[in-house]
């Protein structure tokens, strides 16, 4: 049995090289492909409720999402189809925004069944085989929605949309290729936990189970259950481990399988392959270029509620006023809105005052701007691309630092159209805080790629200094 343990050792060793290899770069590359599909749905799932196709959930905020859960996929009747597509396309979303925003993508918590739910839930909606025809009822609806709003849409529009469903597929198919492959390696992890935890314990007999393949699954029954707890017992990866102790080529099966767990030549390929910092900075962009369908659907509800509230004054009087200002060409006088902002370092709270006009005019100009940039193939997409990356940078910079200030004005103005209404118009104010969500995910999704762009330019700066690189 001098052999066996021999080669256990080095295959415990070789898996928890691999492991490592999965946490620090292979793992961080599947989140990142998950957040952008998230992304991409999100302005795709905008769009659809800007074409009144779906109806958000308006329980959405109330759900607490706490594992990987796929959506239900149930056939469902046509005049149902907007209010149930728009539950699943929520749930769909807020487990995206789960696994984007708080699930740890790592070795010990994405597990063979943790692995089953991600698939099943790449699978609810398949963004990579998106068609009209497909056998999915979820993936079909959807894309009969799509198209037919799509058709019924400006050019710029219609390019964005295609642009998002071509870069979900895209992330979709290389999140698929990524758990194919770390699925294998979770099954090496799994028959490593068991020698690990059960063959190694001091219960089990090592002299019996050296007799023979049986006596050796009899051994593992045994002790099973106190080695590895609650985790499945999985008779064909048991039976993995006898094929590797006993079999008649178990020399050729255990060369071949520390082979494949050996990641130094994995590593050396990620050493020298350099990180493209442009590609990280533009990326940014990108996700801001993602923002105006967020922006132009929450500039209207403000425009809604703002003449929700001058419905309030609409007394005899000021129809005179109306009418003798409109009479002499006589302007509006700037409206207003004093607003209460509260400080989230120090608590302190503050008025401040927005001009309504103003204020509407520079979403529209915001979402403009942003949608120039939001395809690749766009004329404002192509110039800020040709500027100096730490121009770019600048800009990029520039624009999250206004929006995060935006999401601030916007939160206080949804309290301000709260409070402000009459008792019997409260509930004809149209609530912001699942917009408001929605854009600063975005926005934090923008300043991810921003921080990660700069700190990587500030570690090969450091390098250089230290002699390290040239």
């Amino acid at each position: 049995m001098e052999n066996g343990n021999n080669f256990t050792e080095t295959l415990l060793t070789a898996l928890d090289a691999k492991a490592q290899w999965y946490d620090s770069e292979e793992l961080p590359r599947i989140l990142e492909d998950y957040r952008l599909l998230h992304t991409c749905i999100k302005v795709v799932f905008d769009f659809l409720v800007k074409k009144a196709m779906i109806t958000p959930d308006p329980y959405k905020l109330d759900k607490k999402i706490s594992d990987i859960k796929s959506p239900e996929n149930e056939q469902f009747l046509e005049n149902e189809r907007s209010v149930i597509m728009g539950m699943r396309f929520s749930d769909y979303e807020s487990t995206l925004d789960f696994l984007c925003n708080y699930y740890k993508f790592s070795v010990s918590q994405l597990s063979i069944a943790n692995i089953k739910k991600l698939v099943d839930l790449n699978n609810s909606i398949t963004w990579n085989a998106f068609s009209a025809n497909s056998n999915k009822i979820n993936t079909r609806v959807l894309a009969t929605m799509v198209f037919s709003a799509r058709q019924n849409s400006d050019n710029i529009t219609a390019s964005m949309i295609n642009d998002n469903l071509s870069k979900a597929a895209l992330a979709l198919n290389n999140i698929n290729s990524s758990l194919k492959d770390y699925s294998d390696f979770q099954k090496e992890w799994y028959k490593g936990q068991v020698r690990k935890n059960v063959m190694l314990s001091g219960n089990f007999d090592v002299a019996k189970a050296s007799e023979s393949a049986a006596s050796e699954m009899q051994q593992i029954k045994k002790n099973f259950a106190s080695g590895m707890g609650k985790t499945p017992f999985y008779n064909e990866l048991i039976e993995e481990i006898l094929a590797e102790d006993h079999g008649q080529q178990k020399d050729e099966i255990q060369k071949k399988l520390l082979a494949k767990l050996n990641v130094e030549k994995e590593s050396g390929k990620k050493k020298e392959k350099k990180v493209d910092t442009k590609s990280l900075i533009m990326g940014a962009l990108l996700v801001l270029g993602s923002t105006p369908p967020q922006i132009t659907n929450i500039s209207q509800k403000i425009q809604e509620n703002h003449d929700l509230l001058e419905s309030e004054h609409n007394s005899f009087m000021d129809k005179i006023k109306r009418a003798i200002r409109k009479a002499f060409n006589i302007e509006e006088k700037p409206l207003f809105y004093n607003v209460p902002i509260i400080d989230q370092t120090t608590g302190t709270k503050r008025i401040e005052k927005i001009n309504y006009q103003a204020f509407i005019n520079d979403m529209t100009t915001k979402a403009r701007r942003y949608s120039s940039i939001g395809q690749t193939n766009s004329p404002g997409f192509k110039k800020i691309s040709s500027m100096p990356e730490d121009k770019i940078a600048e800009f990029v910079a520039s624009q999250i630092s206004e929006c995060n200030h935006l999401i601030v004005l916007l939160n206080a103005l949804d309290e301000f159209f709260k409070n402000t209404a009459s008792p019997m118009n409260k509930s004809k104010v149209k609530g912001l805080k699942i917009d408001i969500t929605t854009l600063k995910n975005s926005i934090v999704k923008a300043n991810q790629q921003r921080v990660e762009y700069t700190s990587y330019i500030e570690e090969e700066a450091q390098m250089k200094k230290l002699g390290i690189t040239e």
